[in-house]
C-alpha cells in the first residue's frame, strides 16, 4: 500500500467534480474569468489533482496567514509554503472579485476554462513578513524578487470546483497524477519508494546514491524532477528528460519509476523542503531523499550562501512524525578509479585515490567539446547533453555593433559578414540597421518609444537565429542602454552576445558624411537625428565586450579585432 496522503485524503478534485463537468463547464462560460500566469498555472495543477492536499484551492487570509507564521493551514494541518492567486486591485476591481462571487479559472496557454473558484475573501498581504518568515528576507532571493516585482498586490482565496484538467503536450505517458502514481505503484506490488528530486541532470553518482537509498530501506526508486517553474538558468526539462530515460535502463531491472511533477519551485530551501515532503507523501512515498542545501537558491549578490548546507535536512526531521515520511539524507558519492566504483565520501579513507567532477568543470567540457569519462556519466547521457548544449564553436551567436550613422559599423558588419563566411561552418545573417527598418520596422518612427521597438525585434530575431546554430552580425544605431541590455538578455537565453561599441567621434562621421543626412538634420530637414537633436547614450560600466573606432584604425583591423576576440570564445575553432 502507498503512503497515504497528507491530511488523510486526497483532494483530486478532478475525479470528485467529474460528474458536475458539463454543468460547470457551462457555468465557467458565463462567468469573470481570471487568466492564470506560469506560476499559478502549475500550483492550480497541484491543486487540482491532490499533489498539494489538502488544499482545496488557493489559500484565503487565515491559511495564509498560519503558513506565514507557523507552517500550519487553519485546520491545524502542516503546510510550509503559501499557495496564492495574486492579483492587482485593478483587475479585481474589473472583474468585480469579493467574497461569494464565482470566478472562472482559465489557461492562458489555449484558453481553456479548468476550475471555478467560490470567492472566500480578498485581502492584502504583509508581503514584507511573506519574505521574512517563508524565505528569510534576502532581496537577492527569486522568490522575494518575484513577490515584490511580479506578484499582484492582493491575494483571492477561495475553494475550487474543477472542470478539468490542464492540457500537456510534451511526454504525457509521464505525466502521472497523485491517484496515478500510487495506483501504478499497486499495480507494481511496491509498498516502500523512495522519491528523488532534482532538477538538474543525472549522472552515475545519482544514479548509485538512489539505488543504495533503495536497497538500504528494500524498496523501490520514484525519479520524481521538477518540469514546472526551477532556478533561472538551469537546463531545459525537454533536455533533462531526455537524460533521465536514457539513464532508467542503467536501474537494476524493475526498480525505477519516472514521473514528472509540473511544480513551480520557489527555491525555498527549508519551507520547501517540507513542501517537497508532503508532494511526494501525497504521490504515495514512503521515503524522500533531501540533499546538502536542497531547493536553496545559492548564494546572494554578496557571494553569501542564502542558507545553511543542512537547514533544509533540520527542518524535515523536526515534522518527520507529522509528515509521515521517512528523511533520506544525501550522501555525496565519489568515485573509487581503483576498484571502479561509487562509495559515500565520508566512508572512503584519506589515502584512497578518489576522482570528481563539478558541474563548472563539467559545463567547461561541454562547452570546450571536453572528454567526459564514462565513470562520471553514461555515453547516452553525455550523448544527450551535448546534442542540447554543443560545443562554443557549433553554438550559435550574435555580434552586436553600435555607434552613429556613419562611424563605420555597417562597413564593418559587412566585412565582418564576408570574413565568417569565408571561414565557413556554420549559416551567417547579417541584420543591417537600415534593412531591418525597411523589412521589419516599416511603421515605426523614431521616438525613444520605436526605438525601443526596433531593437526588442532585433533582439528577436538574432535571438532565434542564434537559437538555431547561426551567427548574427547586427548593426543598428541602438542609441540607448537599457533597449541594448534588452537584446544582450534575449540572445543570451540562446547563446552568446558581444556588444561591440564603434566609437567613432561624432564630428567625424558628420566630416566624413558624403550622403548628406547630417547636414540635412541640422538644417531641419531630418527629425529626430541621433546626434543632432536626438541622444546617444555610449557604453558604460564595461556594457561593450570591445570598442573600435574607424577615426583611428580601419575597418580591416576592427574586423580582426572582433575576430580575435571571437577566436578567444572558442567561437572559431575548426571552422
Amino acid at each position: 500500500m502507498a503512503n497515504p496522503p497528507h491530511g488523510g485524503v486526497l483532494k483530486d478534485l478532478i475525479a470528485r467534480d467529474a460528474p458536475r463537468r458539463q454543468k460547470l463547464a457551462d457555468e465557467a462560460e458565463k462567468l469573470p474569468a481570471v487568466v492564470l500566469n506560469d506560476r499559478q498555472l502549475c500550483d492550480i495543477e497541484l491543486i487540482l489533482n491532490g499533489g498539494f492536499s489538502p488544499l482545496e484551492g488557493f489559500m484565503n487570509e487565515k491559511d495564509f496567514n498560519g503558513v506565514v507564521e507557523k507552517n500550519r493551514l487553519a485546520d491545524g494541518n502542516l503546510f510550509s509554503m503559501p499557495i496564492c492567486l495574486d492579483l492587482e486591485k485593478e483587475e479585481i476591481d474589473e472583474l468585480g472579485i469579493k467574497p461569494g462571487k464565482r470566478i472562472t479559472m482559465r489557461d492562458s496557454r489555449d484558453d481553456r476554462n479548468l476550475a471555478i473558484m467560490t470567492v472566500e475573501d480578498v485581502y492584502k498581504p504583509d508581503k514584507k513578513k511573506e519574505a521574512k518568515e517563508v524565505f528569510g528576507g534576502d532581496p537577492d532571493h527569486p522568490a522575494v524578487r518575484y513577490l515584490f516585482q511580479v506578484a499582484g498586490d492582493y491575494y483571492v482565496g477561495g475553494k475550487l470546483e474543477a472542470i478539468d484538467r490542464l492540457m500537456h503536450y510534451d511526454y504525457v505517458g509521464l505525466r502521472y497524477s497523485p491517484s496515478e502514481l500510487r495506483l501504478h505503484f499497486d499495480k507494481l506490488g511496491w509498498s516502500k519508494v523512495v522519491a528523488f528530486q532534482t532538477r538538474n541532470p543525472m549522472h552515475r553518482a545519482h544514479r548509485e546514491l538512489t539505488v543504495r537509498a533503495a536497497r538500504a530501506r528494500q524498496a523501490n526508486v520514484l525519479i520524481h524532477p521538477v518540469v514546472g517553474m526551477t532556478k533561472p538558468g538551469d537546463i531545459d526539462h525537454f533536455t533533462r528528460v531526455r537524460v533521465y530515460q536514457a539513464l532508467l535502463p542503467r536501474y537494476p531491472n524493475g526498480m525505477a519509476v519516472l514521473g514528472l511533477l509540473p511544480l513551480a519551485m520557489r527555491m525555498g530551501g527549508p519551507r520547501e523542503a517540507i513542501w517537497h515532503a508532503i508532494i511526494r507523501k501525497n504521490h504515495g512515498a514512503t521515503h524522500f531523499i533531501i540533499g546538502r542545501d536542497h531547493a536553496g537558491p545559492g548564494k546572494n549578490s554578496k557571494g553569501q550562501e542564502i542558507y545553511g548546507p543542512y537547514d533544509a535536512q533540520y527542518a524535515v526531521e523536526k515534522y518527520k512524525d507529522e509528515l509521515g515520511i521517512e528523511v533520506v539524507e544525501f550522501q555525496q558519492m565519489t568515485y573509487l578509479p581503483d576498484t571502479d566504483e561509487y562509495k559515500p565520501k565520508d566512508e572512503v579513507p584519506k589515502e584512497v585515490k578518489t576522482l570528481d567532477i563539478s558541474g563548472t568543470e563539467l559545463r567547461r567540457r561541454l562547452r570546450t567539446g571536453g572528454d567526459i569519462p564514462e565513470w562520471f556519466s553514461y555515453p547516452e547521457v553525455v550523448k544527450v547533453l551535448r546534442e542540447s548544449h554543443p560545443a562554443r564553436n557549433k553554438q550559435g551567436f550574435t555580434v552586436f555593433l553600435t555607434g552613429y550613422t556613419n562611424s563605420g559599423k555597417d562597413a564593418i558588419a559587412r566585412a565582418l559578414n564576408v570574413t565568417l563566411n569565408q571561414q565557413g561552418g556554420r549559416s551567417v545573417s547579417l541584420l543591417l540597421g537600415e534593412t531591418v527598418r525597411s523589412e521589419l520596422s516599416s511603421e515605426l518612427g523614431f521616438s525613444h518609444e520605436d526605438r525601443d521597438k526596433n531593437i526588442q525585434r532585433i533582439g528577436f530575431v538574432a535571438s532565434e537565429l542564434t537559437r538555431a546554430g547561426a551567427a548574427v552580425i547586427a548593426a543598428p544605431i541602438a542609441p540607448f542602454q537599457a533597449s541594448r541590455k534588452a537584446a544582450r538578455e534575449m540572445v543570451e537565453k540562446n547563446g552568446s552576445f558581444y556588444l561591440i561599441h564603434v566609437a567613432t567621434p561624432l564630428e567625424y562621421c558628420e566630416k566624413t558624411d558624403k550622403r548628406g543626412v547630417y547636414a540635412a538634420a541640422r538644417a531641419g530637414k531630418i527629425k529626430g537625428f541621433t546626434g543632432v537633436d536626438d541622444p546617444y547614450e555610449d557604453p558604460k560600466d564595461k556594457e561593450a565586450d570591445l570598442v573600435v573606432d574607424v577615426s583611428k584604425e580601419n575597418v580591416r583591423t576592427a574586423v580582426h579585432q572582433i575576430v580575435l576576440l571571437l577566436e578567444a570564445e572558442g567561437l572559431l575553432d575548426q571552422l
